[in-house]
């Protein structure tokens, strides 16, 4: 073996046979510039392509820069798969009211509420006999128990305050509001508690106390809220509406319960004049004689005689307040088994406590 003196080329590494095992013999020039050239192991290239001889292209005659790309990419194989033909986009289906979807060019679903004030007709559904009846059976469960004992009135009453709570929520549109159904009923409980505590007596600081304290309360939790500002308001009010209400029925509570007796049959009576199926200026003057007579029945056999019309009266007033609340802006079946329920009876206790 001899030694033959040379120059080194370009990209040749003086360090690599030093890394080769001793016993390789040594190769000449262009021996070792085709070994240089062979490709081992497996690259990207050799695994998304076919394998490519070096013997090939060892000796190819240099390539211009300016060859189009497209005669490079005719030489390639195909590829082993195509994408998938892309499905075509499903109509839009139409809703049961005949609007189609929301889209960017400006056609917007529009509320029934709406709709009904473009048409010039009122955005008003009222609850119907269904939830008069069971604004019924709650009002009469409150006449029943309030001659017994104020823990039997206790019963009816929470039933009445959750309810109430829930029912607000729904209808201003606020589903799910867990945290704030679940404050309002609270500052109910609250109230009654200190009612019994406290004794009708001292029933007036009792009711009003829980009240300034969930005011207050739910003012503070609604600065620590992140939400917007808009959104901290419409939740500031609307928890503020209906701890109140919660708190208010706690006016049954504090109230005569021959006061509470009549009160209670007065708005189970005039709700169910109210969803009979007449005019609305005829149905309300049915539903306030008929409330007038309940609360002089009533009346005269609790002892409260003629007094008992005028308590009748003003209760059913109250409901029919509390009863129109809860028509407004086409509520869901659910508003009106909530708030279409509660409301009248709600509405109706501060004139049962006041009157008493």
């Amino acid at each position: 073996m001899t030694n033959q003196p040379y120059e080194p080329y370009e990209g040749y590494d003086p360090y690599q046979q030093q890394a080769q095992p001793p016993a390789q013999p040594q190769w000449g020039y262009e021996e070792q510039q085709y070994a240089t050239q062979q490709w081992q192991g497996q690259t990207w290239e050799t695994q998304t392509h076919a394998p490519v001889q070096a013997a090939e292209t060892a000796y190819l005659p240099p390539q211009s820069y300016e060859r189009p790309y497209l005669a490079e990419q005719q030489q390639q194989p195909p590829q082993a798969y195509s994408a998938p033909p892309a499905a075509p986009a499903p109509a839009p289906a139409e809703t049961d009211s005949g609007y189609g979807p929301a889209t960017l060019a400006g056609n917007a679903r529009i509320t029934d509420a709406q709709r009904a004030r473009l048409e010039g007709r009122s955005p008003i559904i009222e609850p119907g006999m269904q939830p008069a009846l069971l604004t019924a059976v709650l009002g009469l469960l409150l006449a029943v128990t309030a001659p017994i004992s104020s823990y039997a009135l206790l019963v009816p009453l929470v039933i009445l305050q959750a309810v109430t709570a829930a029912g607000w929520f729904r209808l201003n549109g606020m589903w799910p509001a867990r945290q704030g159904i679940a404050l309002a009923f609270l500052g109910g409980v609250t109230a009654d508690v200190a009612v019994l505590v406290a004794g009708r007596d001292q029933a007036p600081a009792a009711i009003l106390g829980p009240l300034g304290i969930w005011v207050l309360l739910t003012l503070v939790l609604q600065l620590r809220s992140h939400a917007d500002p808009d959104t901290r308001m419409y939740g500031l009010m609307a928890t503020v509406a209906s701890s109140a209400l919660a708190i208010i029925a706690t006016g049954y509570l504090g109230a005569d319960p021959d006061a509470v007796s009549v009160g209670a049959a007065a708005v189970a009576v005039a709700v169910l004049a109210r969803a009979l199926p007449l005019p609305t200026p005829a149905s309300v003057v049915v539903s306030l004689l008929a409330a007038a007579g309940a609360g002089i029945a009533v009346g005269g056999m609790t002892g409260l005689g003629a007094k008992g019309a005028l308590i009748g009266a003003s209760a059913a007033v109250c409901a029919l307040a509390g009863h129109r609340a809860a028509s407004y802006d086409y509520p869901s079946r659910f508003v009106h088994f909530t708030a279409g329920v509660a409301l009248p009876l709600t509405a109706a206790a501060p004139v049962v406590w006041i009157l008493h």
